[in-house]
């Protein structure tokens, strides 16, 4: 049993996580053989591009109802946030519809898109994976469409308008900065959901 498994969502630059995770101590598994995946004591599914695309990986790999049926903690990042949701207007796709949610392109009020570099957060939730969060932390975000904020908004950024920069629901949260590339704050998130008991 895999202490920690990556998902190979055939969509991501994965090896940024796995080194990342790899810092902290835990030895990670890359897999998309749902037997690993449902064995493991967490699961990260990260992921970069159209949510569209990536969904059509997961369903090609048969992944979609283990992903839907997994009761350890679960984080998804960036994109892999996005999954998370009900519904991506990005590409009008259902996802998989863990945390409820819309995906929207963001509403940058005439800021440069994509949202792309450093930025901080707000309205953050005393949720375990938050744990160590102020607003003056600045994290690594790159993406054009995002979650809408909800009561499973965890942390809010602004950029143009405020949009959730982390969601959770019960085994389940996501981050849409990329924690592998923000530092020691970053790193703060990972290490948050290594020690996430539910």
């Amino acid at each position: 049993m895999a202490e920690l498994v990556i998902v190979d969502t055939g969509c991501a630059n994965i090896s940024s996580v796995y080194f990342a995770v790899k810092r902290l101590g835990t030895e990670p598994v890359i897999s998309h053989d749902a037997n690993v995946i449902k064995a493991a004591n967490r699961v990260i599914v990260p992921g970069v591009g159209s949510a569209k695309a990536a969904m059509a990986n997961l369903a090609e790999r048969e992944l979609i109802a283990t992903l839907q049926g997994l009761t350890q903690p679960v984080l998804g990042i960036c994109l892999g946030m996005q999954m998370l949701t009900a519904h991506s207007m990005e590409g009008d796709v259902a996802c998989l519809g863990l945390i409820p949610g819309e995906v929207a392109p963001l509403n940058a009020a005439g800021l440069r898109l994509p949202h792309m570099g450093w930025n901080t957060l707000h309205s953050i939730s005393s949720h375990p994976i938050m744990q160590g969060f102020t607003e003056q932390d600045y994290l690594y975000f790159v993406h054009s469409f995002a979650v809408v904020p909800s009561q499973y908004s965890l942390a809010q950024c602004h950029y143009g308008s405020d949009f959730a920069a982390v969601i959770g629901k019960d085994n389940v949260a996501g981050a849409q900065f990329h924690p592998e590339r923000s530092g020691k704050v970053g790193a703060r998130l990972l290490q948050n959901f290594l020690e996430w008991q539910l």
